[in-house]
């Protein structure tokens, strides 16, 4: 896998390396337009998101969007940052057709855990895999700060990276994750964790969010 961290400069900032467009990576945000994004189960893209100083931000209430394209196999990296108390997320392998996006799609939780009621439990810190794998201590930055975000899924297998640290690491649809799925508020909703492709997504959660540097490459 190739480590892909934050970006040292607004020059380099959206932008790919010969190397990563030689290793496949693909730019989901190019920094000036929101071309490839919409919102979830709807045609046209929310006015709550827009292009602000070269990042993709959480403006106003208006819903989750998602990129047109699906993906199966992936290796996903981010920047992403939320202001003081802010919550928000980003989904992967999202299906389109359930009422809310997390009835489908797996959350890699983003947080200012000091300052939000879930960065008391591991469960639903900055790196989780909301509410079912725990994350450690310590990897996330303070409010404000841009960390570099990472996800991993090929197969059934999965891996949530938080600033060059792997913190989540589990199996979907196997035995102990249906048991971990089971005792949880997603019991509720069949269709969740069980599409092989789909959306990435990035969730309104009320909270201003900033992303930048999103690139992705398709795992074979």
């Amino acid at each position: 896998l190739v480590l892909i961290g934050c970006a040292g400069s607004r020059e380099s900032m959206n932008t790919l390396t010969s190397a990563e467009r030689t290793a496949g990576w693909i730019l989901l945000f190019d920094g000036e337009s929101l071309d490839g994004w919409r919102g979830y189960n709807m045609q046209s893209l929310p006015g709550s998101w827009a292009v602000e100083n070269g990042t993709l931000a959480r403006v106003g209430q208006g819903g989750d969007i998602i990129t047109e394209a699906q993906f199966e196999d992936f290796e996903f990296a981010f920047d992403w940052k939320v202001g003081n108390g802010g919550n928000s997320g980003v989904f992967y392998r999202a299906a389109e057709g359930q009422p809310l996006i997390y009835h489908s799609a797996p959350e890699y939780q983003l947080l200012d855990d000091p300052n939000h009621q879930d960065g008391q439990s591991p469960l639903t810190s900055a790196g989780s895999n909301y509410a079912l794998n725990p994350v450690p201590r310590g990897a996330v930055h303070a409010a404000g700060e841009w960390n570099s975000g990472r996800i991993v899924v090929q197969g059934r297998h999965v891996e949530h990276w938080l600033n060059g640290t792997k913190v989540v690491e589990y199996e979907l649809r196997r035995e102990e994750r249906a048991e971990l799925v089971a005792s949880s508020k997603f019991v509720e909703w069949p269709a969740y964790g069980m599409a092989d492709r789909g959306h990435i997504g990035l969730q309104d959660h009320g909270d201003p969010v900033w992303f930048r540097n999103m690139k992705l490459r398709v795992l074979s």
